[in-house]
């Protein structure tokens, strides 16, 4: 039996008025739409990866993260009102007519529902593979409010929104209602006939493919943005990120080389009267760097001081400590040379301009969230945190959160 052609098709206009510039807008350090296409790459069943897009800058993005933008979408089919469906026939037809090239199935991915677990692409897929009768399928979860207990107006008074067979089901037991469903936006995936004969992008015939609720969400305002911030920073172990967002690149870690002050420290220093200095460092850093370890990670701190509070903090914590160090990235390369570990799975926590030259050699960037502008501006990857206010076990959380599904 021949294989059915499978297309991704990522729509991914350029006149967002919710949040502006929104399909290239960063989202765990990467631009949005970079999670649609890494959600194609992974799959196993599609071919090809297309943007439809009216929007140069957008097209410039898609390209070189990997998608194709063989065409640029019209300016009619890129406005507030406009649907699906012309936006999916003018898709189809512009490729049969330049480049002959006619799939079997379409799976649209929607920018704005970036959160997608391994295997619901394919899952879904499969689902309309093995149902040929069927016209589409798309992802749904059960709705955060069931929708028999939901009102509307009329005439100032409230009325049941959907009716039901049992009296008052706004007074039922959630358990007594019908189940109910929502559709995520995650994935849906339709026949290429369904579009083109039926016009329409789901048919008569629409099969669900269960999602997880906790992960779908519909980016059209900043509270959602950072929502979905959140999910990636708590669960991104558990999602299909860009490979090179930071997240991803945390998943490899295998070594974290950190500066002193600013980073273990709030960068502040107490001074005594006979000239001895005090510093604050977290507990819960100190925490984090023993789950890290534990779990074979090794810790190192390098500090262009030689003082003794650094030397009994790396004591404390039983990580390695270079000191008097002014070439930081120097003493990098023989940290991860000491360890066997190449630089590309090491990891540098910095704050201030000193770090940049680490910055530059280490396989992962990371900036404490009040680090220099410099550093920030450099960094793959910004903690949330502050420096001594458990920045660095937010990091020991992601890279270990990122070891458990390399490991399950």
């Amino acid at each position: 039996m021949k294989a059915a052609r499978i297309l991704a098709l990522i729509p991914a206009r350029g006149g967002s008025k919710g949040i502006p510039g929104k399909n290239i807008k960063l989202l765990g350090g990467r631009p949005l739409i970079a999670y649609s296409i890494a959600a194609a790459k992974a799959s196993s069943f599609i071919e090809r990866t297309i943007v439809s897009t009216d929007d140069a800058e957008i097209a410039r993005v898609a390209t070189a993260l990997g998608a194709e933008v063989p065409f640029r979408r019209p300016a009619e089919l890129a406005g507030d009102s406009v649907t699906d469906l012309p936006v999916f026939q003018h898709a189809l037809l512009t490729l049969a007519t330049s480049d002959d090239y006619r799939p079997d199935i379409v799976v649209h991915l929607r920018p704005t529902s970036p959160l997608r677990p391994p295997g619901l692409v394919d899952g879904a897929i499969r689902t309309l593979l093995e149902n040929p009768d069927a016209d589409s399928v798309r992802s749904v979860a059960p709705p955060n409010q069931n929708p028999y207990k939901m009102w509307r107006t009329n005439e100032g008074r409230l009325e049941p929104l959907l009716p039901a067979g049992a009296p008052e089901p706004y007074n039922a037991p959630r358990q007594s209602l019908p189940e109910t469903y929502w559709q995520t936006g995650q994935v849906d995936v339709m026949r290429a006939a369904t579009i083109n004969e039926k016009r329409s992008v789901s048919g008569d015939r629409i099969l669900p493919y269960p999602a997880e609720s906790a992960f779908a969400v519909d980016l059209d305002s900043l509270p959602q943005w950072a929502l979905a911030e959140h999910l990636i920073q708590a669960h991104g172990s558990a999602l299909v990120v860009p490979e090179d967002s930071p997240l991803a690149l945390a998943r490899r870690i295998r070594l974290v080389v950190s500066d002193f002050d600013g980073v273990l420290t709030d960068n502040r220093v107490w001074l005594s009267q006979d000239g001895r200095e005090s510093v604050a460092c977290s507990r819960e850093d100190g925490l984090g760097i023993s789950h890290l370890q534990a779990a074979g990670i090794p810790f190192a701190i390098i500090s262009t001081e030689a003082n003794p509070v650094v030397l009994e903090r790396a004591k404390k914590l039983k990580v390695r400590c270079y000191q008097r160090v002014r070439r930081k990235r120097e003493v990098l390369v023989r940290a991860a040379r000491e360890e066997g570990v190449p630089l590309e799975e090491v990891a540098y926590i910095g704050n201030d301009v000193n770090d940049l030259e680490a910055f530059a050699a280490a396989g992962l960037a990371v900036a404490v969230a009040d680090a220099r502008p410099e550093l920030l501006r450099e960094a793959h990857l910004v903690l949330k945190r502050c420096g001594g206010r458990g920045a660095v076990r937010e990091f020991c959380d992601l890279i270990l959160a990122g070891q458990k599904k390399e490991d399950s």
